[in-house]
């Protein structure tokens, strides 16, 4: 028997082992998507208060020192690989926000009703210089283990955390974790708008600390959704729920110049990772009818911001796409409504919960002044100080001084909805330090 029939054979017993248990895992209720069983009433039930889908989070950071340090919210299904990228290494690229001496990486198979077999996985640091391939830094390639053990399989619906590796990770670094998927494993679970360029090769190349194999490139994350440190020093990390604004989406490929990178170099010295789970088209009440959109923030909520390893504040931005996707919604007390949902049950956590108004988008094809209205209102009660327990006014500090409804010329990305790198770098900026480091409870 080769080495491949093997590894499609284990992956087909091991998938018997893991539908039994699937149902313990969080995840299982999005394997709908977009047209799934994540529609309004799930999220309606959440929006009550329960809480509905969400797993217990992980432990505080003052509990084992594990920091999240990068983060990426499963968005969807890639499309046209229905089995997966059987037979391929996948390595994603990612950028640290807080060092740490050793590393764990978490393994998404959320969207799949198939068992997905990893069968070997690594993490390095990626090579500083400038090469044409995902090169790691020498000496610093490393297998990763899944219970002492060089394969895993995810089961339908969840996830796998690694062992601790070994590694000294620098802050403000590109990371490589590389999975090789030798059998078919169902669809992927992804992150669509990654704005960072990986890679795919032929074979098992997870331990290739070379990268001239990885031919392969786009700008996705696969099956990655987060990398945590060890750091007994760090205070927690910052959680960002938001969409394509958070994501990212108009800023530079492959440069970083997210508004919550610039964030991240801020918060570095006072001993804050950042984490970023932002999807692009995301929205509080509803999941987005595109595909890849993911599913509504009060669903995913306890998943990909509650789980973090070290949360210790939590950061929306969030509701423009409530107004402007269809269906729109045009009652502003609804998605209020939906965003003191998540302040309530980032309180029953202990943690305290920042939020920004909702930004220009007078520029954007989908503006109309019954939207502009609606947005105005979400506003209003923002500024109030019932909704967040601090407010960032994102609104006040992109709008054009001349056209409120609109971004800054220099501020927009040339959409009208999007901000340019110099947009995003005011962003992160304009965040008060003193917001995510206070000392006084959660309010409210």
């Amino acid at each position: 028997m080769n080495r491949q029939r093997g590894f499609v054979l284990l992956a087909g017993l091991m998938t018997v082992v893991a539908l039994v248990c699937a149902t313990i895992f969080a995840g299982v209720g999005a394997l709908g998507g977009d047209g799934g069983s994540d529609e309004d009433g799930g999220d309606l039930a959440a929006a009550s208060g329960s809480g509905a889908g969400a797993r217990a989070p992980a432990a505080p950071a003052s509990a084992d020192a594990w920091i999240g340090t990068w983060a990426a919210a499963p968005a969807g299904i890639e499309p046209g690989v229905p089995n997966g990228h059987v037979g391929r290494s996948i390595r994603n690229v990612v950028h640290t926000s807080i060092g740490g001496a050793a590393a764990r990486i978490t393994l998404s198979n959320l969207f799949s009703r198939e068992a997905l077999l990893i069968g070997h996985a690594s993490i390095a640091v990626a090579d500083g210089g400038r090469h044409e391939h995902p090169s790691a830094a020498p000496g610093t390639m490393r297998l990763v283990t899944f219970g002492k053990k060089t394969s895993v399989v995810v089961p339908p619906g969840g996830r796998a955390v690694s062992d601790p590796v070994r590694l000294r990770v620098p802050p403000d670094t590109d990371l490589l974790v590389t999975v090789h998927t030798p059998a078919p494993g169902g669809p992927v679970t992804y992150h669509p708008r990654a704005l960072r360029t990986s890679y795919t090769a032929v074979g098992d190349r997870t331990r290739d600390a070379g990268g001239a194999a990885y031919t392969g490139r786009a700008p996705v994350w696969r099956y990655l959704t987060a990398v945590d440190v060890l750091n007994r020093r760090a205070r927690g990390s910052v959680v960002v729920i938001g969409d394509s604004i958070t994501d990212g989406i108009g800023s530079s490929y492959d440069s970083d110049h997210r508004w919550t990178d610039t964030l991240a170099d801020r918060v570095r010295g006072s001993g804050l990772g950042v984490l970023n789970a932002g999807i692009s088209g995301n929205r509080v009440l509803r999941p987005s009818l595109a595909t890849g959109k993911g599913p509504s923030a009060l669903s995913r909520f306890g998943r990909d911001v509650l789980g973090q390893a070290g949360a210790e504040v939590v950061f929306v931005e969030l509701g423009i796409n409530d107004i402007i996707r269809r269906p729109n919604e045009t009652d502003p007390d609804r998605i209020t409504a939906g965003l003191k949902t998540l302040t309530r049950q980032a309180h029953a956590w202990g943690l305290r919960v920042v939020g920004s108004t909702l930004t220009p988008f007078g520029g954007n094809p989908r503006h109309t002044d019954r939207l502009e209205a609606v947005r105005d209102r979400v506003n209003d009660a923002i500024r109030s100080g019932d909704v967040f327990d601090r407010t960032v006014d994102f609104d006040r500090l992109l709008r054009d001084p001349y056209a409120p409804d609109r971004l800054r010329p220099d501020y927009d990305s040339g959409d009208g909805l999007h901000p340019s790198d110099d947009g995003y770098a005011a962003m992160g900026r304009f965040v008060d330090i003193e917001d995510l480091v206070g000392k006084e409870p959660a309010r409210l």
